[in-house]
C-alpha cells in the first residue's frame, strides 16, 4: 500500500470515527428584518447578515412603528430597523457575531439593540467613527451592555 493511499485511508477512518460523514452541515440561522423600503444603511446591514452566513428574509415596510410594536421593541432601545431570530428580537445594527453569539449563549433576554444609528456599526461603516455599545435587553426593557464595538 502506497504512502498515498495509507493517508486516505487514515482520513477516511478519521471521518467515520468522528461522525463528519453522518453530520449535516450546520444550518446558517434564519433572521427576518423588517425596513424601510427606502433605507440604504439597513439594505447595507442585511448585506452584512448575508456575508456571515445568515439566511436573511426581508419585509419592507412603511410603518415600523406598527412592527417594533407588535413585537415588543422598548421605546428607547429603537433604531431604524427590528429583526427576528430565533426566539430573540434584535434591533438596529447589530453586528452579525454577536448575533451568532447570542444564539448559541441563550441568554434569558428578550434580545439585542442598537439604539440609535452609530457610524461604526454594520450598514454605517462611517470610519474612525468611534465605539459603540451592543446592549442585551429583557421584556421590560431593562439593559445591560453586552459589547462594546
Amino acid at each position: 500500500m502506497t504512502g498515498r493511499n495509507l493517508a486516505v485511508l487514515a482520513l477516511g477512518a478519521v471521518a467515520l470515527a468522528t461522525g463528519a460523514w453522518l453530520s449535516p452541515a450546520p444550518q446558517a440561522p434564519a433572521i427576518t428584518v423588517y425596513k424601510s423600503p427606502t433605507c440604504g444603511c439597513c439594505a447595507k446591514w442585511v448585506d452584512h447578515l448575508r456575508a456571515a452566513g445568515f439566511k436573511v428574509v426581508v419585509h419592507d415596510t412603511d410603518d415600523l412603528a406598527a412592527v417594533k410594536a407588535s413585537v415588543g421593541v422598548p421605546t428607547g432601545l429603537a433604531s431604524c430597523h427590528t429583526a427576528l431570530v430565533g426566539s430573540y428580537l434584535v434591533e438596529g445594527h447589530v453586528p452579525a457575531d454577536l448575533i451568532r453569539r447570542l444564539l448559541r449563549e441563550r441568554p434569558a433576554a428578550a434580545g439585542l439593540a442598537v439604539p440609535g444609528m452609530p457610524g461604526a456599526s454594520p450598514g454605517m461603516d462611517v470610519p474612525r467613527a468611534g465605539s459603540y455599545d451592543v446592549l442585551v435587553f429583557d421584556k421590560q426593557g431593562k439593559t445591560r451592555i453586552y459589547a462594546t464595538r
